[in-house]
């Protein structure tokens, strides 16, 4: 998986560099249904620092300023989960594939490069 890919699906928000559930379900190809599923069963491992929802302004905020966002995330209307690094790494732990762990490694190298 390149870099430059995954380094473009990664955003500052509330002074925190993460990824959103929508991205994260594409690179680990899984819904993103499935992805919240799995997540919302392992609430434990998901505190605030590694994950939260985004509130109705940081989500208007990122659709008016953001160009790569597909159409039909756009239109949604629920707001989207953001996952920090350590959340990434946790997402691992719930998806429980080999597309996972080899996914988060790439995600984990473009987190800190």
């Amino acid at each position: 998986m390149q870099l430059q890919v995954i380094q473009k699906k990664i955003y500052e928000i509330r002074g925190q560099k993460v990824m959103l559930d929508f991205d994260l379900a594409i690179l680990y190809e899984v819904e993103t249904r499935v992805l919240k599923q799995a997540v919302r069963r392992n609430l434990d491992i998901f505190p605030d620092d590694f994950m939260f929802q985004l509130n109705k302004k940081e989500w208007h905020e990122l659709i008016t300023n953001c160009d790569k966002l597909p159409v039909k995330i756009k239109h949604n209307p629920g707001t989207p989960l953001a996952f920090t690094e350590h959340g990434v790494t946790m997402l691992t732990n719930v998806l429980k594939s080999k597309k996972a762990r080899q996914t988060s490694v790439a995600i984990v190298r473009a987190f800190i490069a």
